[in-house]
């Protein structure tokens, strides 16, 4: 199939010939809009001479009455010209004022073709005033017709005043349309720019959420391997003396965790770059649980995890997975600080058809801790879980001990893409 450019080879130059008419058009009537003294002074200066024209002699070819002294007639003719130059900003009035002339001019029997000057201001009128002014230009224009004509022509009075009343009808017409095209093109405008301010508020809120995003995504990293670094370098010193192995093995897990953090650091901070191009490493899943489990081992705390053998199919999302990590890291983090020198965590996975479930317990009875539940790790848990229609309840355990219990429902978490 040809295209109409293929079959036209001027297409492409009558295409470019018209945008650069248009972008032509619309400096001028900026310019217009901006400076309109210089439009207005040549459209007065042309009409003023051409009225002096016709009061130099033309006029008696048509007047009623030649005889009429010329003075006369140029005072009429400058009455029925000079004053458009305020046509537009003062439509109405002008159109009184050359009304007036008008009339003069058709009861002296002069019929001035000047007259038809009063079309501009019905037109400007018709552009910038409410539809009822057009009934006062109606009122202002009537009189000079129906005394003219009924006084040198009254049997004949319709050919002159219907025509004239025609005329300008048409010009009323043709300034209502302008008008309507006008605010058209103005409501597109103020559309075009409620688009533009709505989408702009969009990516303004998309920003903060993805902010929001990333600093929970800090908190949790740099929380939890600070935590892990601290139970290693804790250990550390009071294995140094006694056993300078166990020491070393504690270094290197500091140096392991230390890495991994930065690692994920670098990861999380390069979303902010411009670069579309840069490797993104994936999110953690379920899958990552056992190395997360090894690293909170490492920095002292047994943590066992029991976990069902079979996992729900189609599995979770990884929206989804990465909410029941990032709880699990949480929680443990908090054990890792709160929890005392003694205690132990277990970390229960279960699948149900409907949700699954995450339970992470331990059995710290560290005097004086901090109460847990109230910092701002854990209000970002129970947000990831309110994005999956899930929910977090967290307290003491009657035996001792804290509680940190999760449920994800199934179908919400296929639905939801991952965050």
């Amino acid at each position: 199939m040809t295209t109409e450019t293929e079959d036209h080879p001027g297409g492409n130059a009558d295409t470019g010939l018209s945008r650069h008419v248009h972008r032509l058009l619309a400096r001028v009537r900026a310019f217009d809009a901006r400076h309109p003294w210089p439009w207005d002074t040549a459209v007065t200066s042309c009409w003023v001479v051409a009225a002096l024209v016709d009061a130099a002699g033309g006029w008696r070819t048509t007047a009623p009455d030649p005889t009429l002294p010329v003075p006369l007639v140029t005072v009429l003719s400058l009455a029925l010209s000079v004053p458009l130059y305020w046509r537009r900003r003062h439509p109405t009035t002008i159109l009184a004022v050359m009304a007036g002339a008008a009339l003069v001019s058709d009861a002296s029997g002069a019929f001035l073709q000047s007259s038809y000057l009063q079309l501009l201001p019905v037109f400007h009128i018709a552009l910038l005033r409410p539809p009822r002014a057009l009934l006062w230009s109606l009122a202002l224009i009537l009189p000079p017709l129906v005394t003219g004509a009924f006084r040198f022509f009254p049997e004949s009075w319709d050919q002159r005043v219907v025509p004239t009343l025609w005329a300008y009808a048409l010009v009323a017409l043709l300034g209502i349309a302008v008008r309507s095209r006008k605010d058209h093109t103005a409501g597109l405008v103020d559309r075009a720019r409620r688009l533009e301010i709505e989408r702009d508020q969009e990516v303004r809120l998309a920003a903060a959420a993805e902010r929001t995003r990333i600093a929970r995504e800090m908190h949790d990293i740099i929380g939890h391997n600070l935590s892990v670094i601290t139970g290693l370098a804790d250990g550390g010193r009071y294995a140094a003396a006694k056993s300078p192995e166990r020491a070393a093995q504690a270094l290197d897990a500091i140096g392991t965790t230390s890495r991994e953090a930065l690692a994920d650091l670098r990861r999380l901070l390069g979303v902010l770059r411009d670069d579309e191009e840069a490797v993104r490493d994936p999110q953690p899943t379920l899958a990552d649980l056992d190395a997360l489990l090894t690293g909170v081992r490492e920095a002292g705390l047994p943590v066992r995890l029991a976990a069902d053998d079979d996992p729900p199919a189609p599995p979770l999302s990884p929206g989804a997975q990465l909410t029941v990590y990032r709880v699990v890291q949480e929680a443990l983090t908090n054990t890792l600080k709160h929890a005392g020198p003694d205690a132990k965590a277990t970390v229960l996975l279960t699948y149900t058809p409907r949700e699954v479930r995450a339970e992470i317990t331990d059995t710290g009875t560290g005097a004086g801790r901090a109460p847990r539940g109230q910092g701002q790790g854990l209000t970002g848990m129970r947000e990831r879980a309110a994005l999956y229609d899930g929910t977090l309840d967290c307290g003491p355990l009657p035996a001792g001990g804290w509680s940190v219990r999760l449920r994800i429902p199934l179908r919400t978490s296929r639905e939801v893409s991952p965050s």
